[in-house]
């Protein structure tokens, strides 16, 4: 066996790699291996995006390494419904400004679907994961308050709180901890979180004394409502401080990974010194990953705005594209849009070709990691052989052939056929014309232009092939003229003394955004000689 064969750990991907790295943690610490747990927080404030998504799915991605080398896992899904509301996402409508700071389960849903507008934000994380084949075990966070599975955890850490709030000071150089209890009562009288501060504990009544002296909640003051009172840590009456509340989940659900964005490494930091020092749990494996960025450059944020939520990518894309997405790495800073659809759906085919051998790669440590990402895309079971390709921006062209027609899949899958690309009709090719001709409705292609530069020598190659064009209009299409124009494109190389394959590789990537297409005789008469030279028009 070769030195690179033998270093090769599961099916040599980045998630075989962590919980290969868990088990070797684990058996270290001497837990019981007989069921892992990995957790995924999902925010219940805003509309969740395909960064909230990631972390629930590279979480089941490190479950299913596990389910790989043997042993039980499940994810954890915990909705931080218990969180308040700090501000109004972007769209949203104004009347939630009464509701700043109140328990996001307690706000009456603005769409008016789901018991509240915690459990609206949860759901539609929860339906991406679905529509996914995400398998989970859903956790509110509320009713972990609200039946007591926290209140061991709650109760150890409130009082060791003088002993926490030196630390916290230590560590991040906030020193609010020192003088009040890191839990957040909900006001009895006005019923908002974040305004009543924490003065005092009683271990024998379980319970927290407060006062609703106001707070500063982003960038404005809330004002207390002056009660005072005192919540039953047993039945609900608040919640713990981020600074410590992970570690109270990770305790009582025995978590033993979680992964987390770098814009909350120093509440991981402190949690993880809870959970060692005050807990006496041994915090869980942990990967660091960066954040999504929108194509400006900006963080992907819920009140911003600039959401791209899963149920915007499953319009145009397939469950298996996000997985891709989310499964192909974790290090580095990602900037994503709406438009990589197309170029993942066509990465994903390609993934699919090399798995089964259709396309070489001699690089055998590539082979085998796009092979492992391939196989955790499809949850561990593959299919037994590929499905049928074509190029996603093909399809979308083809589509925005027939606008307005009501048999467009059809006339698309016809298409097809005659190119020789397809024999039978299958769910999924069906399916990928539908989500392709969403993307032609929605992004007109017509005007769509690649990021080709063109040499002098293939400006002029180009303009030739505009006149030749000519000679084409309002002729029928039929197999004799397809043929015909495939062999003036050659010509038109020739006489410009290229090699046919140069022309017909540039003509791909101005038309499809790839080197490979249909051929192009066929696909020019398709396409209507007017649409083909307003298009070759727009990289001169």
């Amino acid at each position: 066996m070769e030195e690179s064969e033998q270093i090769v750990v599961g099916k040599g991907t980045w998630l075989d790699k962590v919980a290969d790295a868990m088990i070797r943690r684990e058996k270290r610490l001497g837990r019981s291996l007989n069921l892992i747990r990995v957790e995924s927080g999902l925010g219940a404030s805003g509309i969740p995006h395909i960064g909230s998504m990631g972390d629930a799915v590279r979480a089941y991605g490190i479950a299913l390494a596990l389910q790989n080398m043997g042993y039980k896992s499940e994810l954890v899904a915990y909705s931080d419904d218990m969180d308040g509301l700090r501000k109004i996402p972007a769209g949203l409508p104004d009347w939630l400004k009464g509701h700043i700071a109140r328990p996001v389960s307690e706000i009456p849903d603005p769409f008016g679907t789901q018991p509240s507008y915690g459990a609206h934000m949860s759901s539609l994380l929860l339906d991406g994961l679905d529509r996914a084949g995400i398998k989970y075990r859903f956790q509110s966070g509320r009713e972990a308050y609200k039946t007591g599975k926290l209140v061991k955890q709650i109760d150890t850490i409130l009082q060791n709180s003088e002993k926490l709030g030196k630390k916290i000071a230590e560590f991040v150089g906030q020193d609010k901890y020192i003088s009040v209890l890191p839990y957040f009562p909900v006001c009895a009288s006005c019923g908002r979180l974040y305004v009543a501060v924490a003065e005092k504990y009683l271990p024998e009544e379980k319970k927290v004394l407060y006062s609703c002296k106001g707070s500063r909640i982003g960038k404005s003051e809330v004002q207390g409502c002056g009660h005072k009172g005192e919540a039953d840590i047993t039945k609900g009456d608040g919640k713990l401080a981020w600074k410590v509340e992970f570690a109270a989940r990770w305790q009582a659900f025995d978590i033993r990974f979680e992964a987390y964005g770098k814009d909350i490494m120093d509440s991981v930091r402190v949690n993880d010194w809870v959970c060692d020092e005050i807990l006496g749990h041994p915090h869980p494996l942990h990967v660091k990953y960066e954040m999504f960025l929108d194509k400006s450059g900006k963080k992907i944020s819920k009140s911003a705005g600039n959401v791209l939520t899963p149920q915007m990518w499953l319009k145009y894309g397939t469950p298996e594209s996000i997985l891709l997405l989310l499964f192909k790495r974790i290090t580095g800073t990602r900037h994503v849009g709406i438009d990589d659809v197309p170029a993942l759906m066509d990465e994903y085919d390609y993934y699919e070709d090399l798995y089964f051998g259709k396309i070489k790669e001699d690089n055998q440590a590539k082979l085998t990691k796009i092979k492992g990402i391939y196989e955790y895309i499809n949850k561990l079971q593959p299919p037994k052989q590929p499905s049928p390709h074509a190029l996603y921006r093909f399809l979308a062209q083809q589509a925005s052939i027939y606008p307005d027609s009501q048999d467009k899949y059809e006339k698309v899958f016809a298409r097809l056929v005659k190119y020789g690309m397809v024999k039978d009709k299958t769910d999924s090719i069906m399916q990928k014309i539908r989500l392709a001709a969403n993307w032609a409705d929605d992004f007109t292609t017509t005007e769509e232009r690649f990021e080709v530069q063109l040499s002098e020598n293939q400006k002029k190659a180009v303009l030739d092939l505009i006149e030749v064009l000519k000679a084409f209009e309002n002729i029928p299409e039929n197999p004799e003229n397809a043929k015909n124009l495939q062999s003036k494109v050659f010509d038109t190389a020739r006489n410009n003394g290229m090699d046919p394959k140069e022309l017909f590789t540039l003509l791909y990537r101005m038309f499809l955004n790839s080197d490979r297409g249909p051929r192009i005789g066929n696909y020019f008469l398709d396409l209507g000689v007017q649409r083909v030279t307003e298009t070759l028009r727009r990289y001169l």
